[in-house]
């Protein structure tokens, strides 16, 4: 494949995969700062704040490292704005974890312990969605032709985690009648925010299929 012809385009690609791994570190990070929030372990709670402010930075470096990079690399040309717009994708990713994971410590809502379950199955769920769409990016520098199949689990579990925020927030607001109103908008609301996970993995899916597309003509 012409990725790996130059040196210095290998370079690139170790610094994408880099990248990519990175926000895998960072899902890890927010799926344990979540069950640790629920479950009321505020120093663990904190360290993944700490954790995860260190990697959205790390994230941020090599992101633009490697768009500086893409400049200098012919190999690479006919397909640096679409892998600009994945790395733009994959960013905002890492982007809501980070700021989700701080605004669960900024406003720090009242999920009732029995809802402990639900949250955490929505966030494992979310997660699994992005999960699946770091080898199928990956995969567009090294193996393109198997992009198509990695992204129908990306999709699949962007559609779970839509049901399963669907049947938090119905039994939020049909039947948990001791809760203030407020209160259940607030817990709408951070269940809103853990399923942004999804969709924005499913924009990488998309992005990603337009750009196996264009491999092909």
């Amino acid at each position: 494949m012409f990725f790996l012809k130059k040196t210095s385009t290998n370079k690139v690609i170790e610094n994408i995969d880099r990248f990519f791994d990175t926000i895998d570190s960072a899902l890890l990070i927010f799926k344990d700062g979540v069950k640790n929030y629920l479950y009321s372990n505020r120093e663990d709670f904190n360290n993944n704040l700490t954790t995860m402010s260190h990697l959205e930075t790390e994230a941020g470096i090599l992101r633009r490292e490697i768009e500086s990079d893409l400049y200098t690399q012919s190999a690479l040309i006919r397909s640096r704005g679409d892998i600009m717009r994945l790395l733009e994708r994959m960013d905002h990713i890492i982007n809501i974890l980070n700021n989700n994971l701080f605004q669960f410590e900024i406003e720090t809502p009242n999920v009732p312990a029995e809802l402990n379950r639900e949250f955490i199955k929505l966030t494992e769920l979310s997660t699994l969605a992005v999960e699946c769409a770091i080898p199928a990016a990956k995969s567009y520098f090294k193996t393109p032709e198997t992009i198509t199949d990695k992204i129908q689990r990306v999709y699949f579990y962007e559609k779970e985690t839509n049901k399963q925020a669907q049947a938090i927030k119905r039994r939020v607001f049909h039947d948990m009648e001791k809760l203030k109103l407020s209160e259940k908008f607030h817990l709408r609301y951070f269940a809103l925010h853990i399923e942004d996970l999804s969709d924005a993995a499913e924009k990488v899916a998309d992005q990603l299929s337009v750009m196996a597309i264009k491999r092909n003509l």
